[in-house]
């Protein structure tokens, strides 16, 4: 086989400095990276951000309903609907956080390829800015506290994140928590985001009942009841850009998807916005009025530096309503476990997890990082970032390193200088795309155990609660409180009887242990002379460790297993599942 120029390049970048820091195949490096190539890597990178580039729209229209820093002072419409100033106010704050997303997301990409050396990009997390706007903030500021002091609570998480992530606690408490539950909870997300989609926020196909409180929507305004806006009194599903919506920015992009074309998603959302864009038609997103000409100015402008004028340090530093904590502990916990989780499955699905410990490599670097981005974040005036799969897309292109991570925020970067196209994003384009992200989410229930009832039913529990109470932190309390009750009278009847009475199908339980590896860091064990291998006495590290499940369900032991075939089988299925998605679900 002759020597191709990529070769050379990926040679000559594999035996410089650059690649000894990034450990790539043939550098050197001791613990160098198997497969790595610098070309590669870049390819990787900028699939990665084609997957991940609709969080740029979709978390400004999100994050804009909540009012940002506007102020609506009209008694008699407390949201504003119909007040044109406040209108005007919100297009800046969406335009304030097209830049913001990008700024963030190409800060905590490169700070986590180039620091951490994880193939894994960063963004303001969906489902967060989710619970943050709607349940926290509220539809234009109509929640339990206001934007800027919810900014507050997301900064302080940041930085008690930071400590946590220092000390070993994060990992651990990530670790600890009952699998079904996890899993539940990154599933009712993905219901919640989904019904947000279907919104009138989004597509408009589900709008408001009077008798039902939910029913179909998609009529247009002149349909609705009088002063209930999104209550169709008749014509439904007539909107025509709803169909535009349903068709190419949903299932245009499912077909795309199932093809493997990288990048579906954001392909979907831009043809639904180019259709849209045009003025006069009747989906344009530039009626012919005073908010529409605005509109029209600033897409004109097509690439531009738009400052962050409203929404950058706008942070309350007043921590004394009790309501700020409130929101602080449900970010606080919903975030260890999204990032955490997340983090953890991209670093098995490269290969940088260890299998016994279930930690992986740079793993407190990684989550230092997180942590900073999400304080930084919260001073650009997003909500919490967080770590995303559709890595997974990236890492499936052969993405080992962090080279992919810093491509990522590069092409984020640049993507900064383009908010008038960003910022002229419909939401009926970005709507079909929350539902999609939803329905991938929603695989999760199937690592649920559903054959033993105290695992089952507080993960289902968690599953429903979130989309209905339009809220995480009420669904991770009906979960986590329920399965106390559940699991843990049985628990005592056992230990009082010595072990006679216990449920009959108690062998199908989820079996929970306290992880190895301990509290303490890897940092802290090297400064201490800690032994910092987690294998057994008389093994080599090269020695291959599996982790099994009981036929019977779910709990977890560690052996040794010396032959390689069937984690090299394993990984390959893990492989081949990933790369049928050109986008998964954060």
């Amino acid at each position: 086989m002759s020597i191709t120029w990529a070769d050379r390049i990926n040679a000559h970048v594999a035996n410089s400095a650059f690649g000894r820091w990034f450990r790539l195949e043939g550098s050197g490096h001791p613990k160098e990276r198997e497969g790595s190539r610098f070309l590669t890597e870049i390819r990787a990178g900028l699939t990665t951000w084609a997957a991940m580039a609709y969080i740029i729209s979709v978390n400004a229209s999100i994050l804009a309903d909540s009012g940002g820093t506007c102020v609506c002072n009209n008694a008699d419409d407390p949201t504003c609907a119909t007040d044109q100033d406040y209108a005007n106010c919100l297009q800046e704050v969406n335009r304030d956080l097209i830049t913001t997303t990008a700024a963030i997301s190409a800060l905590s990409s490169f700070l986590m390829g180039a620091l951490a050396n994880l193939p894994i990009g960063m963004a303001p997390g969906l489902g967060l800015n989710a619970y943050f706007t709607y349940s926290v903030v509220g539809f234009h500021g109509t929640g339990i506290i206001s934007y800027r002091e919810a900014l507050a609570a997301v900064f302080l998480e940041g930085w008690i994140f930071f400590i946590l992530s220092l000390l070993g606690l994060r990992q651990w408490l990530a670790r600890i928590m009952p699998q079904s539950l996890v899993m539940a909870v990154g599933a009712g997300i993905g219901l919640y985001i989904a019904f947000i989609g279907l919104g009138s926020g989004g597509l408009g196909v589900i709008g408001g009942d009077t008798t039902n409180l939910v029913g179909l929507g998609g009529c247009t305004a002149d349909n609705y009841y009088e002063g209930l806006s999104g209550y169709c009194q008749h014509g439904v599903l007539q909107s025509p850009t709803m169909w535009l919506g349903i068709f190419t920015g949903g299932i245009l992009t499912v077909l795309l998807m199932l093809y493997r074309v990288k990048g579906a998603i954001l392909i979907g959302i831009f043809i639904t916005s180019i259709i849209s864009w045009p003025r006069n038609s009747a989906v344009t997103y530039f009626p012919h009025t005073e908010s529409g000409d605005l509109l029209f100015d600033f897409f004109k402008k097509v690439v531009t530096w738009h400052p962050i004028n409203q929404i950058g340090n706008a942070i309350d530093w007043h921590y004394g309503k009790g309501r700020v904590w409130y929101a602080l502990i449900t970010f606080l916990y919903v975030d260890i476990l999204d990032t955490t989780g997340t983090l953890y499955s991209m670093a098995k699905f490269a290969g940088l997890r260890d299998p016994v410990t279930l930690d992986f490599e740079n793993s407190t670097i990684a989550y230092c990082i997180d942590a900073f981005s999400i304080s930084m974040g919260a001073l650009m005036g997003t909500s919490p970032v967080t770590a995303f799969i559709e890595s997974a897309t990236g890492i499936s292109e052969g993405g080992k390193t962090g080279i992919t991570a810093v491509t990522t925020g590069l092409a984020f970067f640049i993507c900064v200088f383009f908010a008038p196209i960003f910022a002229s994003i419909p939401s009926w384009a970005t709507g079909g795309a929350l539902v999609l992200v939803g329905s991938m989410m929603i695989r999760n229930v199937r690592e649920i155990n559903w054959d033993y009832a105290g695992d089952a039913v507080p993960a289902f529990l968690t599953v429903i609660i979130i989309p209905l109470s339009y809220n995480i932190a009420y669904g991770v309390i009906a979960g986590v409180g329920s399965y106390i009750a559940i699991n843990g009278i049985p628990w005592i009847i056992k230990r009082l009887s010595g072990g006679r009475i216990v449920p009959t199908t108690y062998d199908l339980a989820e079996g929970w242990t306290v992880p190895p590896g301990g509290l303490m860091p890897y940092w802290m064990k090297k400064i201490l002379g800690r032994d910092t291998s987690p294998y057994p006495a008389g093994y080599s590290n090269n020695s291959e460790f599996r982790l099994e499940r009981r036929d019977t369900g779910h709990q977890r032991s560690s052996s040794v297993d010396t032959a390689s075939q069937d984690i090299d089988k394993h990984k390959a299925l893990e492989m081949q599942e990933a790369s049928t998605l050109p986008a998964v679900a954060h």
